[in-house]
Order: structure tokens, then sequence, then C-alpha cells
């Protein structure tokens, strides 16, 4: 069991504060959160865990807040939670039996034409535009691709749903972030779940860190609400080149 000093307290407060606030806005909160928990002196299993449940409480604040402030239905993307849990457990069933590594090599390159999409499209996602395709068949299929992803990988599933949310569905950066969310917090969940059924979360430290979280969300998501696309976009940005070198460090 990990030693908790009021200093280290204070350490995942903080921590959790920011994650949250950055997720809320534009994703990424694992980026900061998970390398704390491994250099504090979680196991990689207990620490991933943690984090589930650590970020599950931000996420699920940022998520009421949107929903609050109608920037998201559920009526709408119903069927995406339906076909992501499907997508989900049977990604999760294939990682045990496929081998990802071309998949892993390729997804630096991915995000990287995401990045450089979004970097030179000054006016992508700053406003609503047109559809590209219609919600129901857009969330069944996406719901279940990008569900299947996140179960057999994961990582920059959060940049992948708002990227399509914005290219397909015409959404705004700000109304495309709240949609993420959901689909975030269902994905949290899920994982959370199987996690605690392995006895792989340290709930105190996750709890500190939780408390940060809780601030975080609303926070963050207070901060889309009232600045909109044009606080997302650089956030978002920046988000997803860290990721980039992070991917490109793992792979190669």
């Amino acid at each position: 069991m990990l030693q908790i000093s009021l200093q280290l307290k204070a350490l995942l407060v903080g921590t959790g504060l920011l994650a949250g606030t950055v997720d809320a806005i534009a994703g990424g909160g694992g980026l900061i959160t998970l390398p704390i928990l491994i250099t504090v002196g979680l196991p990689a299993h207990l620490a991933l865990g943690t984090n589930k449940l650590q970020s599950s409480v931000g996420t699920a604040v940022a998520t009421y807040n949107y929903y609050k402030n109608k920037l998201f239905s559920f009526q709408v993307i119903a069927k995406g939670l339906i076909f992501g849990f499907l997508g989900a457990s049977a990604g999760s069933l294939s990682a045990q039996y496929i081998n990802s590594f071309v998949l892993q090599m390729a997804l630096p390159f991915l995000m990287l034409a995401i990045f450089l999409y979004t970097l030179f499209s000054p006016d992508l996602g700053l406003i609503d535009r047109h559809q590209r395709m219609k919600e129901p068949f857009f969330y069944m299929l996406f719901g279940f691709g990008l569900g299947f992803y996140d179960g057999f990988l994961g990582p920059g599933t959060g940049s992948f749903w708002v990227i399509s949310l914005v290219y397909f569905l015409g959404y705004n950066l700000a109304k495309a972030t709240a949609y993420t969310k959901v689909f975030n917090l269902k994905s949290n969940l899920i994982a959370l779940t199987w996690f605690a059924i392995g006895g792989n979360v340290d709930y105190e430290v996750g709890l500190f860190m939780a408390a940060g979280q809780l601030i975080g969300g609303l926070l963050g998501s207070h901060l889309v609400i009232k600045n909109g696309a044009r606080l997302v976009r650089p956030i978002f940005l920046t988000i997803v080149f860290a990721t980039i070198i992070m991917m490109f460090y793992r792979s190669y």
C-alpha cells in the first residue's frame, strides 16, 4: 500500500485539477495523470486502473455540465453508445488474439495526419458546417468502429472522435468535445469495472486525484461553454501533438 504524505496528497489533487481541466477542454488528461501515478510508485497495472477511477470522475462532471448546457443530446447518440459498447467488447476480446503491431506502428502517422489537417485548416470546427453523413448512420458506424479501437488499443480515441464529429457531422469543436466526453465516459466506466474486478485500483490514491478532477472537470467544461471552439482549437492541437510525440517514442 502506497504511503500518502501531505505533500503527495497535494500533488495528487493538483494533478487531478490540471488534468481534469485540460481533459474537459480537449481530452488528453491521461498524458498528465498516468506518468504521475507511475512516478509516485504505483505498478503499471495498478496505475492504469487507478487512472480510470480518477478520470471517470472528471469526465462525468464535464459530461453533466455539457448536458446541462444543452451541448449534446443523449437521444441523438443512443445508437453510438449501444454500438460503442459492442465495439469495445469485441475490441477487448480481439486484443487477446490478434497482434496489434501493425496498428501501433501506423497510429503515429494517423495522428500526425489529424494534427496537420487541423493545423492547416484554420477555420475547421470554429462554426457548425454541413453534414457529410447522417447522424444515425454515423453513430452506428463510428460508435462500433471507435469503440472497437478503444477496446483493442486505445490511445488517441478522443482525438479520433473529435475530428470525426467535426468532419462528418459538421459540429464545431466545442460541440464535438462535449459529444466526445460521453463516449469517453462510457469507455472509462467499462474499463474501470474490469480493473476493479481484477483488484487493480488503488482507491485512496484515486480518490485524492478524483477530488482535483471534480474541480477540473467543472472548470474546463465551463471554459468551453463560455469561450467555445476558439478555446478548444489550440489546446486540441497541443494535446494531439503531445500524443504524437508519445506514440513515436513508444513505437520507434
